[in-house]
């Protein structure tokens, strides 16, 4: 189940397999009237409900009217990810998530990532966030055109990749600063947990470590701003 307007919207958009839309009564222009029209050129059930039911079935979260009954979104593989890379003749540009628990960051990185031309996003299996509806929500749609693998051990998902000629950046606070390095090439960066950071393990399985610089009293960076910079580096100096 997903909610939002735009996120519906552009799941209509993206082919995802929706059984039915729920949208609430009396609310039948703007946004809502493009997700009706789009629903019903693609044979989309939508249903009036009250706005109590929609609360309800949200968890009491902003919905905006809409609610939609879809596949749960598909994980996919690395190989998929280098695959698409290889695809474009683009450098891979992966972003690895180690940990990351709240789901409003996982979507804003998600969104940034799309937006930075990412070719995916790894995640934790265990301790950490998967694609709920929240995630798909603070992504703003972004999750649609995202591709997102689920892996067990960090550690080994980065010797595989730099099997495969990737090379891997970790972010933390020691590292060499961000302006100084050459993030051209195939690259993964790696962000980690909001609280713990990078477990060392899979600090040191990465290639190099790079930091953002701080100059104000509080030395750390919400995790999903940390990744817009970091990908937003990584534009800069493959295309400027």
């Amino acid at each position: 189940m997903i909610y939002g307007r735009n996120v519906i919207l552009e799941a209509i958009k993206a082919g995802r397999a929706i059984d039915k839309i729920l949208v609430q009564a009396g609310e039948s222009e703007g946004s809502i009237k493009k997700i009706i029209g789009e629903a019903k050129k693609r044979g989309i059930i939508v249903q009036e409900v009250e706005k109590q039911k929609l609360d309800g079935l949200s968890n009491f979260e902003k919905h905006q009217g809409a609610v939609a009954y879809v596949a749960a979104h598909e994980y996919c593989t690395i190989d998929d990810m280098l695959a698409d890379a290889n695809a474009k003749k683009e450098d891979a540009f992966l972003v690895i998530l180690e940990n990351i628990q709240d789901p409003h960051n996982l979507g804003a990185i998600i969104r940034t990532a799309h937006n930075a031309g990412a070719h995916g996003i790894i995640i934790s299996k265990h301790r950490a966030v998967g694609l709920t509806p929240t995630v798909a929500k603070a992504s703003a749609g972004a999750l649609e055109y995202m591709k997102v693998a689920k892996v067990t051990n960090i550690s080994q998902t980065i010797e595989k990749l730099k099997s495969a000629g990737v090379w891997v950046a970790c972010a933390d606070m020691d590292g060499e600063v961000i302006f100084k390095e050459n993030l051209r090439g195939p690259i993964a960066i790696v962000i980690g947990a909001e609280g713990e950071g990078i477990s060392k393990n899979v600090k040191n399985k990465c290639d190099f470590v790079i930091s953002i610089p701080m100059f104000g009293k509080v030395t750390s960076l919400n995790a999903s701003v940390a990744a817009s910079i970091l990908s937003y580096e990584i534009v800069r100096q493959r295309n400027y």
